[in-house]
């Protein structure tokens, strides 16, 4: 496969210094740059599967009706929460 070049970015002459700084013995600033691209391109795919899947368990639970009331989960929590604050108080946390 035929290899593609990336724009050429623009960047204050301070923080190409700084860039170059950072790079690791024998890796180029091209590296770098691929590195980081890939990188952010993983974490975008990521995120983007996670905000998917869930809206499918959103979807999932609204349909079938099986979804746990927020007001409960939040009662639950505050249980827990002044449960936690009394154990401190008496000393045992």
């Amino acid at each position: 496969m035929k290899t593609a070049t990336l724009p050429p970015i623009r960047v204050a002459p301070d923080f190409r210094l700084e860039l170059e700084g950072v790079l690791e013995q024998g890796e180029s600033l091209s590296q770098f740059v691929e590195n980081a691209v890939r990188t952010t391109v993983a974490k975008r795919k990521n995120q983007a599967e996670f905000i998917r899947r869930g809206m499918a368990a959103i979807e999932a639970t609204q349909r079938d009706g099986n979804g746990i009331p927020a007001e409960q989960v939040i009662a639950k929590l505050e249980a827990k929460l002044e449960a936690a604050r009394q154990v401190k108080e008496q000393g045992g946390g």
